[in-house]
């Protein structure tokens, strides 16, 4: 099953050795990452590593070993798919809309933690306890 990823999920990933990162690389689901959301990990590259205690090197290794099991979606696949993600969530959080226009166009859901994602009703959310659930982990 294909799964979108909140750059979230990503982050939590690469902060600590938890559930997160052990489901990302042992589940057998396709994880998907909008390529815009990579920019978004190198602006939170420091808080990363202040968290995650990580050299930079390590970081890098460890980001490049986690995408090993995620798509990065180009832009080119989700775009005409924005007006309708952004009318789906727009008015929750306009900045999660690229997160819903992946799902559309793939036609699968998201896993996050972000709980205003659940305050739609179009796209299926999975919080990480529940892909601890599907993912038989």
């Amino acid at each position: 099953m294909n799964i979108v990823l909140d750059t979230n999920i990503l982050i939590s990933a690469l902060i600590k050795n938890s559930l997160t990162r052990g489901i990302i690389i042992n589940s057998s689901h396709n994880f998907l990452l909008p390529e815009f959301e990579l920019e978004e990990i190198e602006n939170h590259k420091e808080e990363i590593l202040e968290k995650s205690k990580l050299s930079k090197e390590d970081f890098y290794i460890l980001l490049f070993d986690l995408l090993r099991y995620v798509k990065i979606i180009k832009l080119d696949k989700i775009i005409n798919y924005r007006q309708e993600a952004y009318n789906i969530i727009g008015n929750i959080d306009e900045d999660d809309t690229i997160f819903i226009a992946t799902a559309l166009a793939f036609d699968c859901p998201i896993w996050t933690d972000d709980k205003d994602f659940k305050k739609q009703k179009i796209i299926k959310i999975y919080s990480t306890s529940e892909m601890k659930e599907i993912s038989g982990l």
